[in-house]
């Protein structure tokens, strides 16, 4: 290997790696690349000496003053730092060998780039002292109960039913701004029906549904990709590939009646716009000011309308679909409003991706794993995995069963 390469400052390779990882033209998009430049900042500090313990001076020699580089990594140092790691007593298990597993890829990479002879973080006696990971992910083990699923959607339900018969049966004579009050708050509630309804029931993953802002390739569906009549929608799925996922029946009505009201001038609005006054404001303004309206004019336009959403719908000026993050708001925010019964260590509230899972469960118990491995675009090896529990209470049923029938057997008294 090189001399040079050996020399060189581990963080001088992170962009490089993080390009490699990213998605996205140039690399500089993708939820790994960021958790990854977050992680493999934090093993530079701790190599530096400016992580760790109080007696923890880094990696490199004490009577050397330069920066940490490869010619000092060896297993065990990463050793030293799963060990690092696993004394953070304010990490779980499975977080910290996640955490591991971000600095063991970026070993691995440098390996294949000629940085490293070995991939070190990959030996046995490096990993030695990572906890035993529990099997499960981060937040990643709430499922809607089927009680939760009803309230929610029953709440939404009638609170937009409510919402647009308010709109609907205001008088002919309503003042202009009052009307456009009331087709909002029509809007906003009918828009709330129809995102719960469609992550409670067609088990889309929420980065599939909505703008992801760490991947560019992932900026929220649109009308175009909606077909209702067919009961179908084209997502962009996670394993990097357009496809089609179903729209069952309960979801179509909160979608048509949706779309009614608000009547999206062209295909590509989309289905899920942002509602924040700010980025909607910034937005009309700066598109006007490209018009080459000035800025009274634009302001007397804005003073027409209650709501630039409003204002941005009559003149096609398109706005963001709501973010992933924006969806756990709303859904924080419909959940206290529900007063729906939530008992989890990690949310008090109905999130995202406990819609997927807890229509898992329904599929699961229902068709089998095969069929909720489809519908769910999942492996099945995967699906049985996740839902391994299912079929461990089915077996407890059976193994009861054969105990009933056995003893029941055994009791029945000897004829001689």
């Amino acid at each position: 290997m090189p001399d040079r390469a050996l020399s060189t400052p581990l963080d001088d390779s992170f962009e490089r790696y993080l390009q490699d990882k990213g998605k996205g033209r140039g690399g500089d998009g993708g939820n790994y690349r960021r958790n990854a430049a977050r992680e493999l900042e934090r093993f530079a500090e701790w190599a530096a000496g400016d992580r760790g313990a109080d007696d923890w001076t880094g990696i490199v020699p004490d009577d050397v003053d330069r920066e940490p580089t490869f010619d000092d990594l060896d297993e065990r140092v990463f050793r030293e730092y799963a060990r690092h790691l696993g004394g953070n007593r304010g990490l779980k298990q499975n977080t910290v060998q996640t955490y591991y597993r971000y600095i063991s890829a970026w070993c691995g990479w440098c390996v294949n780039e000629g940085y490293l002879e070995a991939h070190c973080a990959q030996r046995a006696s490096a990993m030695a002292p990572l906890p035993e990971d529990d099997g499960r992910k981060p937040g990643d083990q709430q499922a809607w109960t089927s009680e939760q699923r009803h309230a929610l959607t029953r709440h939404v339900d009638e609170r937009a039913r409510d919402a647009v018969e308010a709109y609907t049966t205001l008088p002919e004579d309503t003042d202009p701004l009052d009307n456009q009050r009331g087709r909002y708050a029509a809007l906003k509630a009918a828009r709330d029906r129809a995102l719960v309804f469609v992550l409670a029931y067609t088990a889309v993953r929420v980065g599939e549904l909505l703008r992801d802002p760490n991947d560019p390739r992932r900026r929220g569906v649109r009308w175009e990709d909606l077909s209702l009549d067919d009961g179908s929608m084209d997502v962009y799925r996670k394993k990097q590939q357009w496809g089609a996922a179903s729209l069952p029946d309960p979801v179509i009505s909160p979608l048509r009646s949706y779309r009614q009201l608000m009547d999206p001038p062209t295909e590509r609005w989309p289905v899920f716009p942002t509602f924040d006054q700010r980025t909607l404001a910034g937005l009309v303004q700066d598109e006007f000011a490209d018009r080459g309206e000035r800025p009274e004019a634009i302001a007397e336009r804005r003073a027409e309308y209650a709501r630039d959403l409003l204002l941005a719908l009559d003149e096609d000026i398109r706005p963001p679909s709501i973010t992933t993050d924006g969806a756990r708001s709303i859904l924080q925010r419909l959940s206290e409003a529900a007063e729906i019964d939530i008992a989890h260590p990690k949310h008090d509230y109905l999130a995202p991706h406990g819609g997927r899972r807890g229509m898992g469960e329904v599929l699961v118990r229902a068709f089998g794993y095969t069929v909720a491995a489809r519908y769910l675009d999942n492996s099945e090896e995967m699906v049985r995995e996740r839902y391994s529990h299912i079929e461990a209470g089915e077996l407890g049923d059976v193994a009861t069963k054969a105990l009933e029938e056995i003893d029941h057997i055994g009791s029945r008294p000897r004829v001689e």
